[in-house]
């Protein structure tokens, strides 16, 4: 049986992972973990997520390192915010507990540090800004895609919910990441157009952020060439895919060598 932390856990997206975990047949969910000095410590998450009960106890992040090392947890599942992942990172990775972190947001600085714990402690750790198996297609198309058209003007645009703090979002950037791993010569990412008046330049991604009611996640690629325009796009209707993709990734992780893996790494496999 895989045991499973969950931080976050009484939001939307950690309820959605707490269900989803009850689910399988060989997770269940030992530790449930909330903001520090967590109004909701002691109740049950199986009570909180919707579902029957658990007899697992809510606990605030300062008892982080206790739930882990008394629940016995094989793998942490975190969507938080990235201050809150990183501190999570680094304390799980410190107890021998593999990460999965479908958290957004991070600086290069906050990655370095999260790279650096699960390398110096030797645990397995999938880190990905989108945990759907479908937008994970996605990347890959398009890295066949852009050798091909890679004379096509190409702009970025994503849409997300009002609440979402980052912009653009990381699965944008992952995807303009993506593009330009499969171009000889690298692209400029432009974000910012309305501050310069020039015309575009032919070695540049443009990426625009849209924010909006409750719009889950949308991605949209535009390849603008001469008298045509190809649109590729996905769209996320559920945050449950999301939760989804993150038990996925718990599962792939078990007996998985220590690293960093990628949600590529488990739609190949």
């Amino acid at each position: 049986m895989i045991k499973v932390a969950v931080t976050g856990a009484a939001g939307r997206m950690g309820s959605g992972i707490i269900r989803k975990i009850t689910e399988q047949e060989d997770m269940e969910v030992v530790a449930a973990i909330e903001i520090p000095n967590s109004p909701l410590a002691g109740k049950d998450i199986g009570i909180q997520a919707g579902i029957d009960e658990l007899g697992v106890e809510i606990v605030g992040a300062e008892n982080l390192e206790e739930a882990l090392k008394s629940s016995g947890a094989d793998v942490l599942v975190d969507f938080t915010i990235a201050p809150a992942a990183e501190k999570a990172i680094e304390t799980a990775s410190a107890c021998g507990v593999g990460v999965v972190v479908g958290t957004t947001g991070f600086t290069d600085e906050q990655m370095q540090n999260n790279a650096e714990n699960i390398k110096k402690n030797n645990v397995p750790a999938v880190i990905s800004t989108n945990m759907s198996i479908g937008v994970n297609v996605f990347f890959n198309t398009l890295k066949k895609l852009a050798p091909l058209l890679y004379d096509y003007d190409i702009e970025i645009i994503e849409a997300h919910h009002n609440q979402k703090i980052d912009a653009p979002s990381g699965t944008a950037l992952m995807l303009a990441d993506s593009i330009s791993e499969a171009l000889d010569e690298k692209p400029i990412y432009e974000f910012d157009r309305h501050s310069k008046r020039m015309k575009r330049t032919k070695n540049e991604i443009g990426i625009h952020a849209v924010r909006g009611g409750t719009i889950v996640g949308e991605h949209e690629i535009i390849f603008a060439g001469p008298d045509e325009v190809i649109k590729i796009s996905h769209s996320a209707y559920s945050k449950q895919l999301f939760a989804n993709g993150s038990v996925n990734a718990g599962l792939f992780l078990v007996g998985k060598e220590p690293g960093f893996y990628s949600m590529k790494d488990l739609v190949n496999e």
